[in-house]
């Protein structure tokens, strides 16, 4: 494996600035080629961000650029063939949230993967604020006990300027769901990771209760969770509040402690705003400020960057070292499989079980 790797990006909308930025800061990258079904759109990426190649065909690119990596922010439906299409060139693969919008099309590349023997990461750069590494190393270390309870608040706030930014949004063909599978999906992951252990029951009813005419898909959802460990988790998410409230994970235990990572205004560094481990200073990182109204998706993205950037340079490294990467594709799956089993239990009326993968 060389020392420097080649890396391609596909898809290069308002996501792929937060690649293009991390791979050409991390010195074991060499960035070499974009690739977007827009032509011009490709051309205008490469040109801007001084990358040697620019394609329209994942294909081509795959077949003419040597690549070693391959980092994917297309939209949602796009994630399965890029994944595949990887695998069979044998160029390990660094995939945007959600891996699928479907378990089947999770379940292929996760599988072509490793018969391929390629490295599959998915992007959950959440994972990496210091405060969610703090409150998973709280429960690792067995200060708060045994987990009991779990619960992921999200209250944010989206607009029909959001949802008609691009035709694929809102849609259930092509979005696969709404604030569950877009936003609400990040903190499902930070929770099971938190807890750690996986949940094999979930309840839940979804509802478009505010943007019913700008999508077709849900705003607002709420949803009880079994752990593998028998502890219980609550799940409420909308993107009706108008401004946005942030979003808290919180996690108690058998010890009576309590921790919480809370993101405040969205986009900004989490801190944890409840820590109540006997004999621990208070975990928290004071964010003091009015907010108004929501911030646009652009600053929210420029928030995120920095935590974009750990978990590519993560990927990288685990590449070049022959190890996994902290979220895996097959970890990715987890949250998914929470998303759709709320979509299948609104549908149904009935507990949906998750067998353990």
């Amino acid at each position: 494996m060389p020392q420097r790797l080649r890396v391609g990006i596909t898809g290069c909308g308002r996501i792929a600035l937060n690649h293009v930025k991390a791979l050409q800061n991390n010195p074991a990258v060499e960035l070499v080629a974009v690739c977007d079904v827009d032509p011009g759109r490709a051309a205008e990426f490469a040109t801007t961000f001084s990358v040697p190649e620019h394609y329209d065909d994942l294909g081509r690119m795959l077949a003419n650029a040597k690549l070693d990596a391959l980092t994917v922010a297309s939209p949602h439906p796009a994630h399965e063939a890029a994944v595949l299409a990887a695998a069979t060139a044998g160029v390990h693969v660094l995939c945007e949230k959600p891996i699928a919008i479907t378990l089947d099309e999770a379940d292929r590349m996760i599988e072509a993967a490793d018969t391929a023997g390629i490295t599959f990461g998915a992007l959950f750069q959440r994972r990496f604020w210091e405060a969610s590494r703090a409150a998973k190393l709280a429960v690792t270390r067995g200060d708060l006990g045994t987990p009991t309870l779990g619960s992921m608040t999200l209250r944010l706030g989206r607009d029909s300027a959001y949802f008609n930014a691009d035709p694929w949004r809102g849609t259930w063909t092509a979005d696969g769901g709404g604030v569950l599978i877009n936003q609400a999906i990040h903190y499902i992951d930070l929770l099971q990771w938190i807890v750690g252990c996986p949940v094999v029951r979930v309840t839940g009813r979804i509802a478009t209760l505010k943007h019913g005419a700008d999508i077709e898909v849900e705003d607002t959802a709420a949803a009880t969770l079994e752990f593998e460990n028998g502890a219980l988790g609550v799940v409420s998410a909308a993107t009706t509040y108008s401004p946005g409230l942030g979003t808290q994970v919180l996690v108690t235990g058998t010890s009576g402690a309590t921790v919480s990572v809370t993101e405040f205004p969205e986009g900004e560094p989490a801190y944890c705003d409840i820590w109540t481990i006997p004999g621990q200073t208070t975990y928290r990182l004071p964010y003091g400020t009015d907010v108004e109204s929501d911030p646009p998706l652009s600053k929210v993205h420029e928030g995120l960057m920095p935590y974009h950037a750990q978990q590519i340079d993560d990927f990288i490294a685990a590449v070049l070292e022959g190890r996994d990467p902290l979220v895996t594709g097959r970890e990715a799956r987890n949250a998914l499989a929470v998303v759709l089993a709320i979509y299948e239990s609104s549908r149904t009326g009935m507990p949906i079980e998750l067998p353990s993968v």
